[in-house]
């Protein structure tokens, strides 16, 4: 019997989290959920040891990715860009694809700007997204149900962060179980 084709394989996916900026998480839809489920994220990938890369969108006038965030993925340095989608975010699709990354995991905002055109630009690419829905927000409920419905109408999976946790984790009884559980809880 063969798995399903878009399950997550820890071998060729990477975490991908756009623009979780000071300055706009404010006025996000349930900000703190978005933020909860972005770190279980960064933290499951280090349990899994998957590759997590981030953007920050005009930063000068956005200002940083948020503190709590920035501590999870050890103050490295985001790529900067200026692009909605991170398309235009230097060599950030190439890079992805030199790595032999094939699956996408994209968290972020605004769910129907910057994340919405990534992911579109992903799959236009030859990318298998999916978009964790508890850890993307948008500023109104319209553009973020919108935003997730036209995703997967273009071929993105949207799913959550506990469930692409374990999808990647693929099995239990391990210790990487053991520390993802404790993650979710």
């Amino acid at each position: 019997m063969k798995r399903f084709t878009k399950i997550l394989n820890r071998e060729t996916t990477a975490l991908l989290i756009i623009d979780i900026q000071e300055k706009i998480l404010g006025v996000m839809l349930d900000s703190r959920q978005l933020v909860d489920s972005a770190i279980k994220l960064i933290k499951g990938a280090g349990i899994l040891s998957i590759p997590v890369y981030y953007t920050e969108q005009y930063p000068k006038g956005l200002g940083p990715t948020v503190e709590p965030i920035r501590i999870e993925l050890n103050n490295s340095e985001a790529v900067q860009k200026m692009s909605f989608s991170c398309l235009g975010a230097g060599s950030l699709f190439s890079d992805l694809k030199e790595s032999g990354i094939k699956q996408v995991v994209v968290c972020g905002i605004e769910s129907h700007v910057c994340v919405q055109q990534t992911v579109l630009d992903l799959i236009e690419n030859g990318f298998q997204v999916n978009v964790a829905a508890d850890a993307v927000s948008s500023r109104k409920q319209i553009d973020y149900d919108h935003a997730l419905k036209r995703m997967q109408n273009h071929g993105a999976e949207i799913s959550t962060s506990e469930a692409i946790l374990f999808e990647l984790l693929e099995v239990s009884g391990t210790d990487e179980f053991r520390a993802i559980s404790k993650l979710i809880k």
